[in-house]
């Protein structure tokens, strides 16, 4: 009797370990990831599409490029502005829910805190204030 207990008490054990084993994240967390990257043909610039929570945690925040009163210049905060390795200055836009893509921009003058645009888009798009040299990062896959 001591023996058939011992084989019913290894048989739980074993089943027991092998259902804990198996136990894997739910299909969603596994497939979802934080960012990806979506190349756009016959462009070099891509669409950076992060998950909710990628944008909560690293904070991301927008501001609306606005009209300059009394001149044909656009402002954008300064912290949108990024400059990659040749100089060139860009920003991310963030024209969808989640998705953020690099534009060109041409810098006018910057006084302060704000930055005057000879080019770029136009009013009222949203352009990131924090995060931006993330998205760059993850763009570019610094770190892989």
């Amino acid at each position: 009797m001591l023996r058939t207990n011992r084989r019913v008490l290894a048989g739980v054990l074993i089943v027991g370990l092998q259902t804990a084993a198996c136990r894997h994240e739910p299909e969603a967390a596994r497939h979802d990831p934080p960012a990806r990257v979506e190349r756009r043909e016959g462009s070099s610039i891509a669409r950076v599409i992060l998950s909710a929570k990628a944008v909560e945690r690293l904070g991301i925040q927008t501001a609306p490029i606005r009209e300059a009163s009394g001149a044909r210049r656009t402002l954008i905060p300064y912290a949108a502005l990024i400059y990659d390795l040749h100089g060139d200055t860009w920003a991310y836009t963030n024209p969808e829910p989640l998705v953020f893509v690099r534009e060109r921009i041409r810098v006018d003058r910057i006084e302060g805190e704000v930055v005057a645009l000879s080019d770029g888009p136009s009013p009222g798009t949203p352009v990131v204030t924090v995060g931006a040299a993330e998205l760059f990062g993850v763009e570019f896959g610094v770190g892989k």
